[in-house]
Formats: C-alpha cells, sequence, structure tokens
C-alpha cells in the first residue's frame, strides 16, 4: 500500500457515512412498514361484523379445508348445528343437529 501511495483514510470515512446512510435507510423502512401494518388492521378490524350468538341458534360451519378438493359445485358449509354453550371471548360450542324424520 505504501507503494501505491493510497489514502485508505478518506475511503474508510466514506465507507462508515455509506453504512450509516444505509442503516438510517433500514430503520425508515422499518418505521414505514410498521405504520403501514398498523393501518391496514385498523381498517379491517373496522369492517369486521360483530355477530352475537346465543344458546339453542341454529348454525351452519364455514370448511375453509375444503379447498383440497377443486369442485365447483360442492358446497363449503356443513351443518345445521345447534349451539350449546357461548363463551366470553366469543367462542361457542357446537353440537350437531339430527333431523329426526318420523315414520313415513
Amino acid at each position: 500500500m505504501k507503494r501505491m501511495k493510497l489514502d485508505w483514510t478518506g475511503d474508510s470515512e466514506q465507507r462508515l457515512n455509506e453504512l450509516n446512510m444505509l442503516d438510517k435507510f433500514r430503520l425508515k423502512a422499518y418505521e414505514s412498514s410498521t405504520i403501514y401494518k398498523e393501518n391496514m388492521k385498523r381498517y379491517h378490524d373496522q369492517r369486521i361484523e360483530k355477530r352475537a350468538f346465543a344458546v339453542c341458534d341454529v348454525v351452519l360451519l364455514f370448511n375453509s379445508r375444503l379447498c383440497l378438493f377443486s369442485s365447483k359445485l360442492k358446497s363449503k358449509w356443513t351443518g345445521p348445528f345447534l349451539i350449546t354453550k357461548v363463551f366470553p371471548h366469543g367462542a361457542v360450542e357446537l353440537e350437531n343437529k339430527e333431523v329426526k324424520k318420523g315414520p313415513q
């Protein structure tokens, strides 16, 4: 390096400045993505319909895993089910409601 007479002090300072600018850019991008996620969550939460279920309600159950069998005419809803218990956090306990047929 002495034979080539290179001055590394200026280059090293420039490299440190570039690393600092890169760190600032990364931090700004992180803050921007955090703000975006918060706004999207707020937007989504405003559009959720609150549903109140009561005991003895009859409901259908949506099966989101049915996409394994691709059929346009296959229903994704199963049921009917009878609600037997409603928990305070929104979960419900279901009982299979059997359709009782009389003698024919």
